[in-house]
């Protein structure tokens, strides 16, 4: 077979596992769900190598059906997200907000200290998030405390794209938005 029609046939194959997802994603228990919301995180273009491959592995979690561990991870690369952009103007604005925190210099101990509730609170203070969208993003993280500690807790596919896809808005309304 001659390299052209090879790449004919790769080319058809791909458009039709495309528009076999899009059908099957119309459906709630489709895996090919997974796949919509995957091509939903590539359009965020300010996510690192890190919360990248956090949001991958979420959404694979989610296809195999380890839900809870998809939400633990989708919330790492949240959180990992969310710290950076506290941290993008090289913490001023961050110590100004929290002065006891003012002789930790460095993002990697702050991590170490200021528990993830926190820093939600403290994006809220610094107007990334509204009073609203705080309020929304601490009932996100104790879901993700649920999911990640012994108990009855047992999202469906259903509640983890939807936690995935929270999460991700919330990272593409905040991305524009500057200290």
């Amino acid at each position: 077979m001659d390299h052209k029609r090879f790449s004919k046939i790769v080319t058809s194959a791909k458009q039709f596992e495309g528009a076999a997802h899009s059908v099957f994603s119309m459906y709630e228990g489709s895996k090919s769900r997974v796949i919509s919301l995957h091509e939903t995180k590539q359009t965020l273009a300010a996510l690192s190598v890190a919360q990248e491959k956090l949001f991958t592995e979420a959404l694979n979690c989610t296809r195999e059906s380890y839900f809870r561990a998809a939400h633990v991870l989708a919330w790492a690369a949240f959180m990992d997200f969310l710290e950076e952009k506290l941290a993008s103007d090289g913490l001023v604005k961050f110590h100004t907000a929290r002065p006891k925190y003012a002789k930790h210099l460095a993002l990697e101990e702050l991590r170490d200290i200021v528990k993830d509730y926190e820093f939600v609170t403290i994006s809220k203070e610094l107007l990334l998030i509204t009073k609203a969208k705080m309020k929304t993003i601490h009932g996100l993280l104790s879901q993700r405390n649920e999911c990640a500690h012994p108990g009855s807790s047992e999202p469906t596919m259903n509640e983890t794209l939807g936690y995935i896809s929270k999460l991700l808005r919330y990272i593409k309304e905040i991305q524009p938005k500057t200290l």
